[in-house]
This record gives structure tokens, C-alpha cells and sequence, in this order.
């Protein structure tokens, strides 16, 4: 399966200009990286389907594709109180993946 859509990675390149799609990208990585270290840190299973709901959005909003797809699956196990269904260490794994991928093939360079 395709980590990153990059279709939609260029399409919104475009749609935020290529000045500000780095900020986006940046943010973007800060915002999951937090939320994937509350979740290693302090995994809550109540709360399970919101942080699914707005992890997938912004991974497909910045084309990451797989990683949508294990939200959604996650999101709909959690929605369906079947929260040990949701796996973790697939969701850190692809998204450690998927992130290596992007900064190596997108041009963009974020601070450290």
C-alpha cells in the first residue's frame, strides 16, 4: 500500500502556496508527534475515537494515506467499543514510516 498520496501532498502545495507549506507540514508533525507521545505515554481508551477522528483528518489532509487508513480503522473499533482493536504500535510504526518518506521525497525541511 502507498504511504503517501502525492497527489494530494502537491495539491496542497498549491492550495497554500509553496512559501507557507512548509509552516503547514511543521505544524502538521508537531501537532501528530504530540498526540502520538500523549498516546505512547498515557494510552486512554475513552478517548480513543476523538484522537482517531483528528489524527486521520490531518493525515489525509497532508496525503498521508496509510496512516489515514489505520485511523479510520481504529476510529470505527473505538466507535464500536472495541477499543483493544486499536493498534498502536501499527499506528506509531506507519507513522514514523510515512514521515521518514515525506521529508526524504518532499523537499520540504523542517527545524529539528
Amino acid at each position: 500500500m502507498e504511504m503517501i498520496n502525492w497527489a494530494r501532498v502537491n495539491e496542497l502545495r498549491q492550495e497554500v502556496g509553496e512559501e507557507d507549506f512548509g509552516e503547514v507540514v511543521e505544524l502538521f508533525l508537531e501537532e501528530v508527534d504530540e498526540t502520538l507521545t500523549r498516546l505512547k505515554c498515557a494510552p486512554d481508551p475513552d478517548t480513543f475515537e476523538e484522537v482517531m477522528h483528528f489524527l486521520k483528518g490531518s493525515a489525509l489532509n497532508l496525503g498521508f494515506f496509510h496512516l489515514g487508513s489505520i485511523c479510520q480503522a481504529s476510529k470505527v473499533a473505538a466507535s464500536q467499543g472495541r477499543p483493544e482493536d486499536v493498534d498502536l504500535e501499527s499506528l506509531f510504526s506507519t507513522y514514523a514510516l510515512s514521515k521518514k518518506e515525506f521529508l526524504q521525497s518532499s523537499g520540504v525541511e523542517i527545524a529539528a
